[in-house]
């Protein structure tokens, strides 16, 4: 496939994914909002910072590594050996699940019972909606390989519509069940994404679109595992980097989940305090699932599809060299000025987002502060996700071994820092870490990217400089919407809210007519692709 049909179709997954979970996830933002007023803040630190933790250690442990390895280098591969390496997440999801649930039911502490009842069943639950969701694994990977724009995002979010909507109803019919709502809605959840992914490869091979596209794999049955006479059962090779990814993947998980490690066995907040942490962690992140992890997971595959692996840029074709240079750049201003443009409007609107999804039990104590230095931390995220998407897409299996070292120092450096800013800022010590974790993994990035292009006329890091006249106009904006927030937000009723809700929307607008007439490079990518 040639690069530029290659970069339409990712730039097609990533926009349609993004603007898909925008559709899907407004509907279970709006749930989500609505099942607040029926919870105690300690159920939802339970569910949303222990249990959940579980379930994303297991799949994560589980799956990155074999995803990072199979979505490597070209789509004509053996896809039987890919496939019979696959299917190991499951046995390794199940160890993972039954090693980490003794641990979460016998060494960590069980909440009061009174008041976060059936807890045992829900370890239970949300380890074996992990397993079931591996299930699917050698379907999502072959779906992501071939760039099927559709079918993710559609699996995904009905399994979210379809576990919010159930959440919702058990909430209000039976609020007395606890975390048997959550377990049951976990499950579910599981259960419809593998099945979205079956019908649609049951349905799709053996069909003229399959034939037509030249589809490696021809039947149902080449999905499962199979044994072929005189070769191996797997490719060593993918294998081997399996492995070192693995490796990597495991301290990865305890930087991306560090806080929620931290708050599990140091016991540094109680469940409440986790509760309304873990809200306005999900609230700040929003933009980062919508939009940064779509563009993030697209174009890992479009980068490691046009460069080859392990090879120098003098080696490569310098046409794709070219295209992907300037991809980079335009990715890297791209989620800049995203990122830029909730750090500066998220600080004086934190607080009144809060008051209108939560009521005063998130817009009251530590809440608006909270999503305040979360909004700063999206800015880190956003840059980190596109540097670390090119990084690791060229990496070789020595750099990736190499570099499994500096993920270690920054795990335990990480986790100290986690510990002693939290008792001096409380909540917010864990937001100011993941800045300064970010901070390190975007230095480590940048000196690869700088390294990779020195020797070639390309300098796609001139991506992370914007406009002097925009960044200008930014600076002005956060003055006066801060003013704005200071006198008319957010306990001199609706009127007043209104009229900062307005000045914001002017200086918006603003920033982006300033966008559209400085940053016009960007402006035709954006159009065109």
């Amino acid at each position: 496939m040639a690069a530029q049909d290659v970069l339409g179709q990712t730039a097609r997954l990533a926009s349609s994914s993004a603007l898909l979970q925008v559709l899907f996830r407004a509907v279970t933002f709006a749930l989500n909002a609505f099942t607040l007023r029926y919870l105690s803040r300690e159920l939802l630190g339970v569910v949303n910072v222990r249990l959940t933790l579980l379930y994303s250690t297991v799949v994560f442990l589980a799956r990155e590594a074999f995803r990072r390895a199979c979505l490597s280098g070209s789509t004509k591969r053996n896809w039987t050996k890919t496939i019979n390496l696959l299917w190991l997440t499951v046995p390794l999801g199940v160890f993972w699940s039954i090693f980490l649930g003794l641990v979460w039911l016998y060494l960590l502490e069980v909440p009061d019972l009174s008041v976060v009842p059936h807890y045992q069943a829900g370890v239970v639950a949300f380890g074996l909606s992990a397993i079931i969701e591996l299930l699917g694994e050698p379907c999502w990977v072959l779906a992501q390989a071939h760039l099927f724009v559709r079918l993710k995002v559609i699996a995904e979010s009905l399994s979210v519509v379809s576990k919010c909507i159930l959440t919702v109803t058990l909430v209000i019919l039976y609020p007395q069940w606890g975390l048997y709502i959550f377990s049951l809605a976990q499950v579910l959840y599981a259960t419809v994404l593998v099945m979205c992914y079956v019908v649609y490869f049951v349905m799709f091979l053996g069909s003229p679109e399959a034939t037509k596209k030249s589809f490696p794999v021809a039947r149902v049955k080449a999905l499962l595992p199979n044994f072929v006479e005189d070769e191996t059962f797997v490719n060593w090779k993918e294998a081997r980097l399996t492995w070192s990814f693995f490796k990597q993947s495991f301290l990865k998980q305890i930087l991306t989940e560090g806080e929620r490690y931290v708050m599990t066995f140091l016991n540094v907040l109680n469940f409440g305090d986790q509760g309304v942490y873990d809200i306005v962690n999900n609230l700040g992140s929003l933009v980062a699932r919508f939009i940064f992890l779509p563009i993030e997971e697209s174009f890992y595959v479009f980068f490691a599809k046009v460069l080859e692996r392990g090879k120098t840029v003098k080696d490569q074709k310098q046409d794709d060299v070219a295209m992907a240079a300037n991809v980079l750049e335009l990715l890297l201003k791209l989620v800049l000025l995203i990122g830029l443009t909730i750090t500066v409007f998220g600080y004086a609107y934190s607080q009144l987002a809060l008051d209108i999804y939560g009521g005063s039990m998130l817009s009251s104590g530590t809440g608006p502060d909270l999503l305040r230095c979360y909004s700063l931390y999206v800015l880190f995220l956003a840059v980190n996700g596109v540097t670390e998407c090119f990084t690791f897409a060229l990496m070789c299996k020595e750099e990736v071994d190499r570099y499994n070292f500096v993920m270690l120092a920054l795990s335990l450096l990480f986790l100290c820092i986690s510990y002693f800013l939290t008792h001096w800022q409380g909540s917010k010590g864990f937001i100011l870490a993941n800045c300064f974790n970010m901070a390190i993994r975007i230095a480590h990035s940048i000196h690869y990217i700088h390294d990779y292009f020195k020797e070639s006329t390309y300098r796609p890091l001139a991506g992370l400089l914007p406009s002097p006249f925009l960044v200008l106009i930014y600076t002005i904006s956060g003055a006066i919407t801060a003013f704005s927030e200071v006198f008319f937000c957010c306990d001199k009723g609706w009127m007043a809210r209104l009229i900062h809700i307005t000045v914001g929307a002017l200086c918006f607008a603003a920033t982006i007519v300033t966008m559209f007439c400085t940053e016009t490079k960007l402006i035709h990518f954006v159009r065109s692709q």
